[in-house]
């Protein structure tokens, strides 16, 4: 029998402007607890060679609401732009110094480097060159000893990690709220400390220092794609190592034309990064030529890939790899990674980087039996079901259990399946082998009687999921009619269901939307996603199909509507994403990467990374680096807001 799966994160879409990098007007922003600058230094090249007399601009990440610009932190420098903004000229051998005439609005502000212009070494300036590299939260200690290298390596890195927040390369901002703050932090990273606990973002992918594309963590247990970001580094070199000509026939030009978002072309390669960051399925074999027969970065690709996210895969914290092991996957608030493992009757936890938080055997206590889903509750306590035990599994942030040996047991419950939390912060399970559902208050007391509620048709139910007002939505995936189950607070069936339109078809996992719409994977037939409204009604032409769907278990929506499924079955082994009509935005074969085996659950975190657990042999957890959009974590946060499927 597979084990049913519940959504416990959200996504959001990409949002995406695909403003030029011409450095904008500097914005207003109140400074509180303001951080005096120190100076800092490093080199910027163009492929192996150095640019002389590009402009380095010191940027801080906007805090003041998504899409704004960026904040230009230099009160001096070596020339100032037509906006106002300071820079400095990097001299021979492309170096640049930064004195400490720059104050950050407070220590934990995201900044960055933004290097435009320059003679790459062809005899003249090439305007469409561009160059990024994060540095992360600015405070002294981070910064005092830190030398940067700023290239095509250091550019893709930037990028994709921050390509949430990021519309181009001097729009990088987010809402000013806790959960946005902490996302955007978790996305910059401490380049100088990451390692085993520190989250390290832009550092995961490659080394500040160098401008060298890792091929591991540096908390050693995640292996990085050090080939895909050399060849993409390679794509940008095309154009950088050049006089920056825009033409139809050029590389600037042909990179430009097949790095667009929205329909707006970029102006400078930092920004096209972020464009192929956005849109990695688009446009493959064209800018995959544009790497020169002697491409400046190896390791790299000598193939086109099937599409461009970059995917870190994760092993260790206690991740199951004996056969039926990894299930659920859920993110907490402070984006924190948890994972249920079937078979060592285990969770494992990462932090927001893949640094194992559980140890070797992830945390194993009386009482874990085949858990099978979790969900992170507002406390960011974790709540798993035991399919075997008949019970429920609570452990705080630091992975001590909280619900005593052998659990919260009773309430109904019987062979768990799904677990969500509703709006009042209790404990909704679907139970398999008794045709009901379980409820429990914050605190693990029954609350549904010792048979649990069994409303009307609820029949080999599955996934589960609370909307906004409290109802509880499940799926009849064994029932001999596909349906979705709506009941209501007190335990009772709405009259209107089940519903059994929009093309349900063994329905599975289910989320909602921030409308209220409600998105299922079906795994009858050949595989698809229903999307029923609010009141349970077809949506558009639902079923969706295509996109590489096969087989999809994990289902998760973001906030523009945007729909990502993990697909087990089959020869897919891959992630699909479809925009909110339906229409998938994947290729035929959908997002793919050596870590995708059997992929199972499906979450996205507060930095917009999208993880998935794969309930193969091998256990692995994958992460695809800034392919969606910033949502608020943990799931129960967004219910009890009215935020799901939101930016923080």
């Amino acid at each position: 029998m597979r084990i049913a799966w519940t959504i416990t994160a959200m996504a959001c879409a990409l949002f995406c402007a695909g403003c030029g990098g011409v450095p904008g007007t500097t914005p207003t922003q109140t400074i509180t607890s303001s951080v005096p600058g120190v100076a800092l230094q490093g080199t910027v090249r163009g492929g192996q060679q150095p640019i002389v007399g590009a402009h380095v601009y010191l940027y801080a990440a906007n805090t003041n609401g998504y899409g704004s610009p960026s904040i230009s932190l230099l009160t001096s420098g070596s020339g100032k732009d037509g906006s106002g903004n300071y820079y400095v000229t990097t001299q021979a051998g492309g170096i640049f110094n930064i004195s400490s005439d720059y104050t950050c609005p407070g220590a934990g502000t995201q900044v960055y480097l933004y290097a435009v212009g320059g003679d790459p070494g062809v005899g003249s300036n090439n305007a469409a060159a561009g160059l990024l590299a994060g540095l992360g939260n600015c405070d002294v200690a981070n910064f005092s000893s830190l030398y940067v290298v700023l290239n095509e390596v250091s550019t893709v890195a930037t990028a994709y990690a921050i390509a949430g927040f990021a519309t181009d390369a001097t729009h990088v901002s987010s809402s000013g709220t806790t959960l946005a703050l902490q996302g955007i932090s978790n996305a910059f990273g401490t380049p100088l400390n990451c390692g085993a606990t520190q989250p390290c973002g832009i550092a995961n992918l490659e080394t500040l220092s160098t401008g060298v594309a890792l091929a591991a963590t540096p908390a050693g247990n995640g292996t990085v794609p050090q080939q895909e970001i050399n060849a993409l580094a390679n794509i940008l070199a095309a154009c950088i190592n050049t006089t920056g000509t825009v033409s139809p026939t050029t590389p600037c030009g042909i990179l430009f034309a097949n790095a667009m978002n929205g329909g707006t072309q970029p102006s400078d390669t930092a920004t096209a990064a972020i464009n192929i960051a956005h849109n990695p399925g688009a446009n493959i074999t064209n800018l995959f030529a544009l790497q020169s027969g002697s491409p400046p970065f190896q390791p790299a690709l000598t193939a086109a890939p099937n599409d461009f996210t970059l995917a870190v895969t994760y092993s260790g914290s206690g991740l199951d790899g004996s056969g039926f092991a990894p299930n659920g996957v859920a993110i907490d608030g402070l984006g924190n990674v948890w994972v249920t493992n079937f078979d060592s009757n285990s969770l494992s936890e990462f932090n927001s980087s893949g640094a194992p938080l559980s140890g070797t055997t992830g945390f194993i206590s009386a009482g874990l039996s085949q858990p099978t889903s979790i969900a992170i509750d507002i406390y960011n306590n974790a709540w798993a079901a035991n399919f075997q035990g008949d019970s429920l599994s609570e452990f705080n942030k630091y992975g001590t259990k909280i619900s005593g040996p052998p659990g919260f047991t009773g309430s109904g419950l019987n062979t768990p399946y799904g677990i969500a939390i509703d709006n009042n912060g209790h404990v909704w399970v679907s139970d398999s082998g008794g045709n009901n559902l379980s409820e429990f208050s914050s605190g693990g007391v029954a609350l549904s009687g010792t048979s649990g509620f069994a409303p009307g048709s609820i029949a080999g139910p599955a996934g589960i999921a609370s909307d906004t007002s409290g109802d509880i939505w499940s799926t009849n995936w064994s029932s001999a009619t596909s349906s979705l189950i709506e009941t209501l607070p007190n335990g009772t069936q709405s009259t209107n269901s089940p519903y059994e339109s929009g093309g349900l078809n063994s329905p599975y996992a289910i989320a909602i939307d921030s409308g209220g719409n409600l998105w299922v994977t079906n795994q009858g037939g050949n595989g698809s996603i229903t999307e029923l409204s609010s009141t349970g009604q077809p949506v558009g032409t639902s079923p969706f199909s295509g996109g590489g769907v096969d087989d999809p278990y994990g289902i998760a929506v973001d906030g523009g509507g945007n729909v990502w499924t993990a697909n087990y079955g089959g020869n897919s082994n891959s992630v699909s994403e479809f925009n909110s009509s339906g229409t998938a935005i994947t290729g035929t074969n959908g997002y793919v990467s050596n870590g995708l085996l059997e992929p199972y659950g499906v979450a996205i975190d507060g930095s917009g990374n999208v993880w998935v657990a794969s309930r193969n042999t091998s256990g692995p957890l994958t992460e695809l680096v800034g392919a969606a959009s910033p949502v608020v974590t943990p799931l129960a946060v967004g219910v009890e807001l009215k935020q799901l499927g939101t930016k923080p």
